[in-house]
């Protein structure tokens, strides 16, 4: 299992590595769109939203200002912070997206999580660690964990294994929201 997860894991990157930045760009300011739209409908202003901090060439990397910054405008922010034991406490975040307060998990109404590729029922291949599917298994059964994934990243079939958490939602550049509920 854990080989053919690295497998897909390993050409699904590559394929975002290869994209060019221009495409990339366009693509992240669709996303961002859609996310936008989805929450607005979704979720309360002044809510609390779990996010991250996309980087390389994860959704929404190119975007300025960045992911948690736009989302601070409408919503109180939590981001994850990496723990030595792979687990992830949280921290709400302010203006300059610097950590202000110890955050809970708990306490999102929306969770935006990254994503290698999400299959059609919702399972969802991350980076390998685990450290989100054990994070999500915090979450409340109704709260909406969407998944930010590039074009060609929804739909593949995803080896599942016990602990995977699935999302309830996905957010591509041309699909916009779909939800998996």
């Amino acid at each position: 299992m854990q080989e053919s997860k690295q497998n897909a894991r390993r050409a699904l990157l590559a394929a975002r590595t290869a994209m060019p930045g221009a495409v990339r760009a366009a693509a992240d300011v669709a996303t961002w769109k859609a996310l936008r739209d989805f929450l607005i409908e979704a979720v309360d202003e002044g809510a609390t939203v779990a996010a991250y901090r996309p980087f390389g060439a994860e959704p929404g990397c190119t975007l300025e200002p960045e992911l948690p910054e736009r989302l601070a405008v409408a919503y109180r922010v939590m981001l994850p912070v990496l723990l030595p034991d792979k687990d992830l406490d949280w921290a709400v975040v302010g203006g300059e997206g610097t950590p202000q307060e110890p955050g809970r998990i708990e306490d999102a109404a929306a969770v935006i999580v990254p994503g290698v590729a999400v299959s059609l029922d919702g399972t969802r291949l991350g980076r390998g660690g685990g450290s989100y599917d054990r994070a999500l298994a915090k979450v409340g059964p109704d709260v909406p964990v969407v998944a930010l994934l590039r074009d060609g990243e929804f739909g593949p079939q995803v080896p599942a294994e016990p602990h995977d958490r699935p999302v309830t939602g996905v957010v591509t550049p041309a699909r916009g929201f779909v939800s998996l509920r």
